[in-house]
C-alpha cells in the first residue's frame, strides 16, 4: 500500500486554530470526567474504612499491571438525574474491557458510592450493554456485585420492559448456553432480584462479612412473614457456602477476592475462532497522530479532507483505496491498524467535483459539484460494494460518521437515490464482520443509519467532543418547522426559531447522546487508533458471527 502524501499545512493560521479550538473541547471533556470519575475523598475515606473499595479501585486490582482499561458509558446518565442529590455518576456502575491473567474480559461492577449500587433506568442500559459486548465478541465477563437492588423511587423505568432489569437474567441464560465464563463476586449487598445475576453465573465468590444475597431483606422478611432475621443469617458468606449452597467460594477480604477473580480467568481454556481477523506486526503512523486535532474545521460545515485524518489513524500512513474516482464523497479503503486487516468507509468533508457525460447532442457538460459529507447514489453504490467485499474477506469495517444524509431534490430521486441508499443500508445491516462506529462531526438522519448508527449494531460506537447525531441539522429543522407555521408574525417566528435551536443544540451534544448509551464513549481525537486498536482486539475473539447474505434487494 501506498503512503498517502499529506497536504497538510500545520505551520498555517488556519490549522492553528483549529487545533487550539478542539484543544479547548478536549479540556471540556477532560474536566467533565474528572468530575464523574473522582469519587467524594469522605464517601470514599468511609468505604475503606468498612474494607471495601469504589469500582474503579476494584477493576484497576485484578488488571494486569500497565494494561490499559477501555471504559464504557462513563457519560452514561450524565446531567439525566439531578433530582435525584449527587446525580447519577456513570449510572451507578463501571463497565468496560480489560486485560486480566492475560486474557481479554468485560467487567461490569457496580458503583457502591452511588446509592449504594442501586439500579435506574440507565443502569439497566450499561449493563445491558456490557453482556452484548460480551456477546458479541464472545468475551468472559466478571460481575463485581455490590447492590442494593432497584432504586424503588425509579421503578417504572427498570421494570417489567423487554430491556429492563429481566433482560440482564435472560443474558445470563443466553450467555451460559453459548458457552460465554461468567464470573461473580458479591462484595456487598446483592438483593431481591438482582441475587440472580451472580446466581446465574458460572461461578460465585462472596466476601465474609461485607456480602450478604437474599430475595427479600430483613424488614421485608419481618413484615411478610413475622419472622425477625439479621442479615448475616439471612444471605450471609458462611450461610451461602455452608449451607445453602448458593455460592462456591469465601474469602476473608477484598483482596483474596481479587486474587481469586485472576485465577479463575487464568484457568479459561482458549478457543481459536474459526476465521481470524488477518494481524501482522503493527507500524506507527508516519503521521503525527496529534495533528489531528488541527483537521477539523470550528464549525459544522467547514470543509477538511477526509484522508488527513485517516492518515494519523493507520499503520505507516498507508492505505488502498476503493473506486477512488467514482462516488467521491465516501472514501472507501483497505488498511491495516495496529497490524489488523480493516476496510474503511468514510464520508469526505469537503465538496468534490463529478466530471459529468456530454449531453444527447454531444455538447460537453460542466462537472457537477457534490457537497462532501451527502452521499450521492455513485457514494451509495461504491459503499454497497466495499462492504461486500470485506464481508468476503473477513474482514472488519470502520465506519467515519461525517454524514448530513443522502441527497435529496428533483435530480438525486430521479437517479434513484431511494433505491441505491435501500441497497447500502441493506448490505450494512446484514454484514457479518465486526463494525466499530466513530462519529467525528455531523451524523444525521439515513446518513447515521447507512454508516453504522447504533440502530445497526457495531461491536463499538465511539464520538469525538465535535460530534452531533440527530435526525437533521438544527437550522434546516427551525427552518422546516416554521414552513408549517402559519400566521404567525415574524416577532413570534424568531422566538420559535430560538427555542427550536436551542433544543436541538442541547438534543445533538455528544454528552446528551453519551449520557443515554447512543455511544460508547466520547474520546481524545488523538487517541481513535489507541480506542480501535483495544476494540479490534476485542472483535477479534469473535471476528465472524455467520454467513453474509441478503434478501431481494430493488435494482
Amino acid at each position: 500500500m501506498k503512503r498517502y502524501e499529506s497536504q497538510l499545512d500545520v505551520k498555517s493560521d488556519e490549522f492553528k486554530q483549529r487545533h487550539n479550538r478542539m484543544l479547548d473541547l478536549l479540556t471540556e471533556l477532560n474536566l467533565r470526567r474528572k468530575e464523574i470519575t473522582t469519587p467524594d475523598p469522605k464517601a470514599l475515606e468511609k468505604l475503606h474504612k468498612r474494607k471495601k473499595y469504589s469500582a474503579r479501585e476494584r477493576i484497576q486490582a485484578i488488571l494486569d499491571p500497565g494494561t490499559p482499561f477501555l471504559e464504557i458509558g462513563v457519560f452514561a446518565a450524565y446531567g439525566m438525574y439531578e433530582d435525584i442529590p449527587g446525580g447519577y455518576p456513570s449510572a451507578g456502575s463501571v463497565v468496560g474491557i480489560g486485560t486480566v491473567s492475560g486474557r481479554k474480559v468485560v467487567i461490569m461492577a457496580n458503583e457502591p458510592l452511588v446509592k449504594s449500587g442501586a439500579w435506574v433506568g440507565m443502569t439497566c442500559k450499561k449493563n445491558i450493554r456490557a453482556q452484548e459486548i460480551a456477546m458479541d465478541n464472545r468475551l468472559p465477563i466478571i460481575y463485581m456485585v455490590d447492590s442494593s437492588g432497584v432504586f424503588l423511587e425509579r421503578q417504572a423505568e427498570v421494570f417489567p420492559d423487554r430491556d429492563h432489569f429481566g433482560r440482564i437474567f435472560r443474558n445470563n441464560a443466553i450467555m451460559a448456553a453459548m458457552g460465554i465464563p461468567q464470573i461473580s463476586c458479591v462484595f456487598g449487598y446483592c438483593v431481591a432480584g438482582g441475587a440472580y445475576l451472580p446466581g446465574m453465573s458460572s461461578e460465585l465468590g462472596m466476601v465474609d462479612e461485607n456480602a450478604c444475597m437474599f430475595l427479600a431483606g430483613p424488614f421485608l422478611v419481618k413484615a411478610a412473614l413475622g419472622q425477625e432475621v439479621d442479615i448475616q443469617e439471612l444471605g450471609g458468606a458462611r450461610m451461602h457456602n455452608a449451607i445453602s449452597g448458593v455460592a462456591d467460594y469465601i474469602f476473608k477480604d477484598e483482596e483474596e477476592a481479587f486474587a481469586w477473580i485472576r485465577n479463575q480467568v487464568g484457568m479459561i481454556g482458549r478457543e481459536r475462532p474459526a476465521h481470524e481477523i488477518d494481524r501482522i506486526d503493527p507500524e506507527p503512523p508516519y503521521y503525527d497522530p496529534e495533528e489531528i486535532l488541527g483537521i477539523l474545521p470550528h464549525t459544522q460545515k467547514g470543509t477538511y479532507e477526509v484522508r488527513e485524518i485517516i492518515a494519523r489513524i493507520v499503520d505507516g500512513s498507508r492505505f488502498e483505496e476503493f473506486k477512488p474516482e467514482f462516488g467521491r464523497t465516501l472514501v472507501t479503503a483497505f488498511a491495516r491498524i495496529g497490524g489488523f486487516a480493516v476496510g474503511i468507509v468514510a464520508n469526505q468533508g469537503k465538496p468534490v467535483k463529478k466530471d459529468m457525460p456530454p449531453d444527447p447532442y454531444g455538447r460537453p457538460q460542466p462537472p457537477q459539484i457534490q457537497m462532501g459529507n451527502v452521499i450521492y447514489s455513485d457514494s451509495a453504490n461504491k459503499a454497497s460494494h466495499f462492504i461486500m467485499l470485506c464481508n468476503e474477506r473477513k474482514i472488519p469495517i470502520l465506519f467515519f460518521h461525517d454524514v448530513t444524509g443522502f441527497m435529496v431534490g428533483r435530480r438525486a430521486e430521479s437517479e434513484g437515490i431511494i433505491q441505491d441508499g435501500a441497497q447500502f443500508v441493506n448490505v450494512q445491516a446484514n454484514s457479518v464482520v465486526p463494525k466499530i462506529s466513530v462519529v467525528i462531526r455531523n451524523s444525521y438522519g439515513a446518513g447515521n443509519y447507512a454508516m453504522c448508527g447504533k440502530a445497526y449494531d457495531p461491536r463499538f460506537i465511539y464520538a469525538w467532543p465535535t460530534a452531533r447525531i440527530a435526525v437533521m441539522e438544527g437550522e434546516n429543522a427551525a427552518d422546516t418547522i416554521l414552513l408549517t407555521k402559519k400566521g404567525l408574525s415574524d416577532e413570534e417566528k424568531a422566538r420559535l426559531k430560538e427555542e427550536i435551536l436551542k433544543k436541538y443544540e442541547e438534543e445533538t451534544s455528544p454528552y446528551f447522546s453519551a449520557a443515554r448509551m447512543v455511544v460508547d464513549d466520547i474520546i481524545d481525537p488523538r487517541k481513535t487508533r489507541d480506542v480501535l486498536i483495544q476494540s479490534l482486539e476485542a472483535a477479534a475473539h469473535h471476528p465472524v458471527t455467520g454467513e453474509f447474505k441478503t434478501g431481494v434487494m430493488r435494482m
